[in-house]
C-alpha cells in the first residue's frame, strides 16, 4: 500500500461576511471529536512523473461523472520546460481497479505549471474531456475533444489563421475560452506552450488577437475582447502606458457562465516598459468590459453570482465585480495565513480550499480547508514538491472532486518523481490517528 498521512485539527471561529455558526467545541480539542480530518493518499507511482494541471478555479475537476477515472499527464522528466517535439501522454486513472493508469493520446501542447488545461465536458463528463495540442510541423495548438468510450478523439476545434487552445470551459458546456498560447510563451514562458506559433507576434497589442470565445456545439468563435481594445482602454486610464506586448492570462468563467474574470498583463518578458497586471472583466457577449482598481491576488476564485475570492491584506475575501469593491471576509488570517494563495471552491460552494507554501523557499505545500456552512476547518501536513520554482514549479493547485469530499493535489513521492496525491476530507466519525503503511 502507499502511505497514509492522518491529520486532524479542531475547528476555528468563523468571522466576516460567513454569518453562520462557528462550529462547537473551539478552543478545547478535548471537547468533542475534531469536525474535519483530512487524510492523504498518493494516487499514481512509478519511474515516470504524472501530474494534472492547472488549478481547480471556476470547478476544473479532474474526476469523470461517476468519480472512476481521473484525468492526468505523464512525463518523463520536469527539470526543464519541454522542446516542441516532446510529447506528453494523456491517460486517466482507473479507481476501480487499483488505480491502474490507461493510456489514452499524447499531446505537444503542455507545460509543467499549467498541464494541457483539462477539462471533462460538461454535458458529457462521464466520458469526455478537452485538452489541448499542438501540429508539430507548424506549431499551431488547437483543442482536442476526447472520448474515453470510443477511445478517439471526436472533434479537433482548429482555426488555421490564428490559431488558438482552450483557456477554460464553461460550467455549462456552451462555451470555452480560447487564447493564443504561442503569444503567451513568448511573452511570459511558463503561461504558454515553448515555441508555439504565434500568428500575433508582430503587434504590441494586435486587433485580431486576445481572449475568444468558441460554441462547443458549433465550432463557430468570436473574439470576446482584442488587445488593441484592452490597450485603449488601458491608456484612458494613464496616457503615459508603454508595454512590449500585451498578453492575457487566467481567463475565469464565473458559475452562471456569463462573465470572465481575467487579467491583461505586459512587461512580463524583461524588455523595457512598464509591468501592467491589471485585473479586467466582460460579459460573455462581449458588453461591460471593466477595469478593476483593485487587485485581490493573482489566483482568485468565482463564489456565487458575480463575487470572487480573492486577497486583501492579511485576509481572504469577497469582491464584488458589479461594485468593485470587498464586501466580506472569507474564514480568519489564521486559518488562511496565505490568502494569495491557490485557492478552489467546491462544486457545491460549500467548501473552501488554499493551497500555500510557508515561505519563498519552501519545499512543501500545505492546504487549509474550511466548511463556510459553520466555519469548521483543517490544516493538512505539508506534502513536498521539492525546490522546483519558477517555470518548473509545481504550485499547491487544489482541485475538487465531484462530490465535495477529496481534493487532488501534486507533489514529490519518496523516490522524488512527481505524482498525483488526494485528500480525502472525512466529516463523520472518530478522527482517524497516526501513520499507517510507511
Amino acid at each position: 500500500m502507499k502511505p497514509i498521512l492522518i491529520v486532524s485539527l479542531m475547528c476555528l471561529p468563523l468571522a466576516g461576511a460567513e454569518k453562520q455558526k462557528a462550529c462547537a467545541g473551539k478552543g478545547d480539542a478535548k471537547a468533542q471529536p475534531p469536525a474535519i480530518h483530512l487524510k492523504i493518499e498518493q494516487l499514481t507511482s512509478g519511474t515516470k512523473h504524472h501530474f494534472f494541471g492547472y488549478i481547480g478555479q471556476c470547478q476544473t475537476i479532474p474526476w469523470n461523472a461517476s468519480g472512476r477515472y481521473v484525468l492526468g499527464l505523464e512525463i518523463d522528466r520536469i527539470d526543464r520546460l519541454p522542446t516542441p517535439d516532446e510529447a506528453a501522454t494523456v491517460f486517466v486513472i482507473d479507481t476501480q481497479r487499483d488505480n491502474k493508469i490507461l493510456r489514452l493520446d499524447k499531446t505537444h501542447a503542455w507545460n509543467p505549471q499549467q498541464g494541457t488545461m483539462f477539462y471533462w465536458h460538461p454535458l458529457k463528463s462521464e466520458t469526455q474531456f478537452f485538452f489541448n495540442d499542438r501540429d508539430v510541423k507548424t506549431g499551431k495548438v488547437f483543442t482536442v475533444l476526447y472520448d474515453l468510450e470510443k477511445k478517439k478523439r471526436v472533434r479537433e476545434y482548429k482555426y488555421d489563421d490564428s490559431p488558438i487552445g482552450n483557456g477554460g470551459v464553461a460550467a455549462d458546456g456552451s462555451v470555452f475560452l480560447g487564447l493564443n498560447y504561442g503569444r503567451l510563451a513568448r511573452l511570459r514562458l511558463v503561461t504558454g506552450y515553448p515555441e508555439a506559433l504565434d500568428w500575433s507576434k508582430d503587434e504590441p497589442a494586435p486587433k485580431n488577437d486576445g481572449m475568444f470565445i468558441v460554441d462547443i456545439k458549433t465550432g463557430q468563435r468570436r473574439l470576446l475582447v482584442s488587445y488593441r481594445q484592452l490597450d485603449e482602454a488601458l491608456k484612458q486610464r494613464n496616457p503615459k502606458t508603454k508595454h512590449s506586448g500585451l498578453f492575457i492570462n487566467h481567463t475565469l468563467l464565473n458559475r452562471k457562465a456569463d462573465r470572465v474574470y481575467f487579467f491583461v498583463r505586459g512587461g512580463w518578458s524583461g524588455k523595457k516598459g512598464d509591468k501592467i497586471n491589471m485585473p479586467c472583466s466582460i460579459h460573455t457577449d462581449g458588453s461591460g468590459l471593466t477595469l478593476h482598481d483593485k487587485h485581490i491576488g493573482g489566483h482568485p476564485e468565482w463564489a456565487e453570482g458575480n463575487l470572487l475570492i480573492g486577497r486583501q491584506g492579511d485576509n481572504q475575501i469577497f469582491y464584488d465585480v458589479d461594485k468593485k469593491k470587498v464586501v466580506g471576509q472569507l474564514g480568519t488570517p489564521e486559518m488562511f495565513p496565505k490568502p494569495e494563495g491557490d485557492i478552489s471552491l467546491s462544486p457545491s460552494g460549500q467548501w473552501f480550499v488554499n493551497g500555500y507554501k510557508k515561505n519563498k523557499k519552501g519545499e512543501k505545500n500545505y492546504y487549509a480547508v474550511y466548511r463556510r456552512t459553520d466555519g469548521a476547518f483543517a490544516r493538512s501536513e505539508g506534502v513536498d514538491k521539492g525546490s522546483y520554482s519558477g517555470d518548473i514549479r509545481i504550485d499547491p493547485a487544489p482541485r475538487w472532486n465531484r462530490t465535495n469530499d477529496a481534493i487532488l493535489v501534486p507533489g514529490l513521492a519518496k523516490n522524488k518523481t512527481r505524482q498525483m496525491f488526494v485528500i480525502r476530507v472525512i466529516t463523520t466519525g472518530e478522527a482517524p490517528s497516526g501513520k499507517v503503511d510507511e
